[in-house]
């Protein structure tokens, strides 16, 4: 068993990966109690690999990620990896603004409670192979860095849920491109996020894409890396027009210039 750090950061991303010097026997591997898959790459039957999200609010603490399988007598064997998880330092922004920008009135709190309960539901479902191919890419042209992962905002007083993805700021039009293959499986306006393309990359992995202008795309559509799904907006609770990039892998909400730096 290897992983590609031993120690890491809230809202990282780990590779994994297990090798044997015979055929490898099924195997379940798992990481607090959550399966995480493990996959082939190309025709070496010895070797499998895994994509580990460490979730941007999981509690610092040493964490073991478990594989197990059945022997050929019956057996119930196992191994396990310690991986310690650390605390991130993550920006802290206090701004005092009118109370309609704190609390959405009952009307659009419905409608919030209803967008998260369909994003929950999409990301309940893990869909069982891969569908990327290569390298993730930038949802943008000619960028290579993108900040505000993980900031926290204390308005009125009041502590807000961190940022959960990248931003990208942009004029308003810019083209917007698929980080890779998959299939979409929501574009839609939300409350939140305003025009939002959620992209199926396989294993649990998906790439949000939120404020569009214009979406470019359809539920069931299959896209491939750079394929264009929309373009920079300011829809949604935002003050201004830039891309917001989220990275979700098995419900670990990850920062995505991560998966840019490293191929699954």
């Amino acid at each position: 068993m290897q992983a590609s750090a031993g120690s890491v950061v809230q809202g990282s991303l780990l590779l994994l990966k297990v090798q044997s010097k015979k055929a490898l026997p099924e195997l379940k591997s798992e990481w607090e109690g959550k399966a995480i898959p493990l996959w082939k790459e190309g025709a070496d039957p010895m070797t499998l690999h895994g994509l580990l999200g460490i979730d941007l609010e999981v509690h610092p603490a040493t964490y073991e990620w478990k594989v197990s399988w059945t022997g050929a007598d019956g057996t119930e064997l196992s191994c396990s990896l310690p991986l310690v998880i650390r605390a991130g330092k993550f920006a802290t922004e206090r701004l005092t603004v009118e109370n309609q920008f704190v609390q959405p009135d009952p009307e659009q709190q419905k409608r919030a409670e209803a967008d998260q309960k369909k994003m929950r539901a999409i990301y309940d479902t893990s869909t069982p192979e891969v569908l990327w191919s290569g390298k993730f890419r930038l949802p943008l042209k000619d960028v290579t860095t993108g900040g505000n992962f993980g900031r926290r905002r204390v308005l009125n007083g009041e502590a807000r849920s961190p940022h959960t993805g990248v931003d990208f700021p942009a004029l308003a039009g810019t083209p917007v491109y698929a980080s890779q293959s998959g299939n979409v499986v929501l574009a839609e306006e939300l409350y939140y996020s305003g025009g939002t393309v959620v992209i199926d990359h396989g294993f649990g992995i998906y790439t949000m894409y939120a404020h569009l202008s214009a979406i470019d795309a359809h539920p069931g559509d299959k896209v491939e890396a750079g394929t264009e799904i929309g373009k920079v907006g300011a829809t949604g609770r935002v003050t201004g027009p830039h891309l917001h990039w989220g990275l979700t892998i098995q419900h670990a909400r990850v920062n995505g210039m991560n998966i840019v730096q490293r191929e699954p």
